[in-house]
């Protein structure tokens, strides 16, 4: 029995109980529980800090933590219960590379927070600093916001990435169907927790075991469900590693592919307007993965930890009449799903953009920003014009190190009402918070002398949705002569935890893995 349970963030609060509920179902099927936890890092608490750094880097010390306890111990079967952002995928990843049968439970959103008649999630918090650098709100509203903003324990109240993630552990057949959805203070989620723990036996008797369920097949199930609820940019770095812990070969593009193919049927926070619990009460992720499956968009034949397929688990899910927060496959809110994966000269290896807005085309001059807190000085100053691409470089998993997330400075711009007159490119990371114009993950990153690296104030730099494209308008022989000039920034970082990973982390393309997983079966 592992959790991510700590006292540093309502993401984790809840996860204590959980296992204790989830270790009577344990003993009610027949088995004897032994339970530990791993660390986290709680990314709103991070967040336009240095700490964030920490954030991806977490993602690995859970999987490694996870991979050492039980090798030592010898469980013969794991129940994985995760609340904050990088334990999900953490925690799964270390489900496949141990290989032994187990069952992986979320704990659970938070319930939205309520200022002066309106729900708000914490992104409203972040999006309020903006507000604040252009009057719109005083600091002694933002401070009010700030107190009512994640009111109960659980995990961010939007599609961000907790939530996403939960969705893709039900798709990929991992987690038990309709455990994502219960809020982590409902009491429902207890039904989910001794249920996960029953079917940790049960799976453990069957010997169904996590690369039985986590195929490529199954991947691409993962990959629909995240484009067709607008989910978070992250996944398509935590899909890739959590394929690699089961030896197969699925990066950028292979999700690229699966979203534009899927469309975009959950109306969520942070790109639509409705938070998780209106998610919960009208079925969650049960009713997309039928409309997928009715549509014929998700393979139906992968096997579950129940012992079923997919099809046969959600085969009696049905979306609600009388509602939109999902809607049918045959009126969506987009044909081509909640997100893209581009690609050109800027981005040879690729890059990933989070849709939900009507532009489709940017083209405007680079203004290059050598790490976040300089392009968040430059966005809260107004020292910005309007049409220029943010370029926020030398934060990518080598030259981060860590890869952090970008969400202040889209937040600001969000706040100041300015979001749809820039466009943001960056080798970081965005929040699944974060929304507007904004061009992540771009590889390969600048620290390794990608194109990224490459660029000066005034290149002109063209976005274009309709062809999946993002450009520097520079010729090869310029680029090359540029690259010949490059030389590589010296990290900050000589030893530790986040040094070490700088020297063994790849490309954000493949998941920004830091080992090559087993061979392919």
């Amino acid at each position: 029995m592992v959790t991510s349970w700590n006292e540093a963030a309502p993401c984790n609060i809840a996860l204590r109980h959980q296992a204790q509920v989830a270790i009577r179902g344990v003993r009610a099927a027949g088995g004897e529980p032994s339970e530990f936890t791993t660390i986290t890092v709680t990314d709103g608490i991070s967040m336009g800090t240095q700490g964030m750094k920490s954030s991806l880097v977490s993602r690995e010390v859970i999987a490694d933590s996870v991979e050492a306890t039980a090798r030592s111990q010898a469980y013969e079967a794991l129940v994985c219960i995760a609340g904050c952002d990088k334990s999900l995928p953490g925690l799964m990843m270390a489900m496949c590379r141990l290989n032994v049968p187990s069952v992986f439970m979320y704990g659970g959103t938070t319930l939205p927070g309520v200022h002066r008649g309106r729900e708000i999630t914490p992104l409203a918090v972040i999006e309020g600093l903006g507000k604040v650098s252009i009057g719109e709100m005083d600091e002694a509203e933002l401070e009010e916001l700030e107190a009512v903003s994640c009111p109960t324990a659980g995990s961010c109240g939007a599609q961000a990435t907790a939530n996403t993630m939960a969705c893709a552990s039900e798709a990929l057949g991992l987690a038990l169907p309709g455990s994502s959805g219960p809020p982590a203070v409902y009491n429902s989620r207890d039904r989910c927790a001794a249920r996960s723990g029953e079917a940790a036996v049960r799976v453990a008797k069957l010997d169904i075991r996590p690369r039985d369920v986590v195929t490529r097949e199954a991947l691409e199930n993962a990959a629909a469900v995240v484009s067709a609820t607008g989910g978070s940019t992250n996944a398509c770095l935590h899909l890739p590693a959590i394929a690699n812990e089961c030896g197969i070969g699925f990066d950028i593009f292979d999700v690229g592919a699966v979203f534009a193919r899927t469309p975009h049927l959950a109306d969520l926070l942070p790109i639509g307007q409705y938070t998780p619990l209106d998610f919960y009460r009208v079925g969650g992720v049960s009713v997309v993965i039928k409309e997928l499956l009715d549509g014929g968009l998700i393979h139906p034949d992968c096997l579950t930890v129940t012992g079923q397929t997919i099809g046969e688990s959600y085969a009696h899910a049905q979306r609600p009449a009388g509602q939109d927060v999902v809607l049918p496959l045959a009126s969506p809110l987009s044909a081509d799903g909640g997100l893209a994966v581009l690609r050109g000269n800027l981005a040879p290896d690729g890059a990933i953009i989070k849709l939900g807005f009507a532009r489709r085309v940017h083209r405007g001059p680079a203004r290059v920003f050598e790490d976040e807190e300089s392009c968040l000085d430059a966005v809260m100053s107004h020292a910005c014009t309007p049409g220029d691409v943010l370029v926020i470089r030398h934060e990518g998993p080598r030259g981060g190190p860590g890869m952090r997330e970008m969400l202040s400075v889209t937040a600001a711009l969000q706040g100041q009402g300015v979001g749809e007159q820039f466009a943001l490119v960056t080798d970081g990371r965005f929040s699944g918070g974060s929304r507007g114009f904004c061009i992540g993950h771009v590889s390969p990153e600048g620290a390794v002398g990608g194109p990224i690296g490459l660029l000066q104030d005034g290149d002109a730099i063209s976005i274009d949705l309709e062809t999946a494209s993002i450009t520097v308008e520079l010729s090869d022989d310029e680029l090359a002569e540029r690259r010949r000039r490059w030389r590589p920034r010296e990290s900050e970082y000589r030893s530790g935890a986040i040094w070490k990973y700088a020297q063994t982390v790849g490309s954000a393309r493949h998941g920004a893995l830091t080992h090559a997983g087993p061979p392919p079966a």
